[in-house]
């Protein structure tokens, strides 16, 4: 069974996609970008600050589909610069400090944003689709 998760603690989506897929026992996060989900405006900064909102972001998509980051099984990266992967993976640390998920990195052409990121991650334990 599918289901779409929405939830107003996320980014809203600017096109026609999802914030995330849940489906089988996995969630499947649509690219997230560093959006203030209050305001719903880019928050432009380096790639640590960038990186540190996208991954906040992901994590409250993840949680309103009752998952979370430590559930995440495989993880995609695409930095406008590859020259900022050492300063975007200090920041990964801090949100995967044990067993990181699969990854992923690949340079893309990203119009004003350094980063985007989506994932799939299992469900929690007792949460069902």
């Amino acid at each position: 069974m599918r289901k779409v998760i929405y939830t107003p603690h996320g980014p809203r989506p600017r096109g026609v996609y999802s914030q995330a897929i849940v489906c089988d026992g996995f969630v499947f996060v649509a690219g997230q970008v560093a959006v203030d989900p209050l305001t719903n405006t880019l928050e432009l900064g380096d790639i640590k600050a960038e990186t540190r909102r996208t991954l906040d972001n992901l994590q409250a998509i993840l949680l309103a589909a009752g998952s979370s980051l430590r559930e995440v099984v495989r993880i995609g990266v695409y930095l406008a610069d590859l020259a900022d992967f050492d300063a975007m993976n200090e920041v990964f640390r801090k949100y995967f400090p044990e067993d990181p998920p699969a990854r992923t990195t690949i340079g893309a052409n990203l119009p004003k944003i350094k980063i985007e990121i989506d994932c799939i991650a299992s469900l929690s334990k007792g949460r069902s689709s």
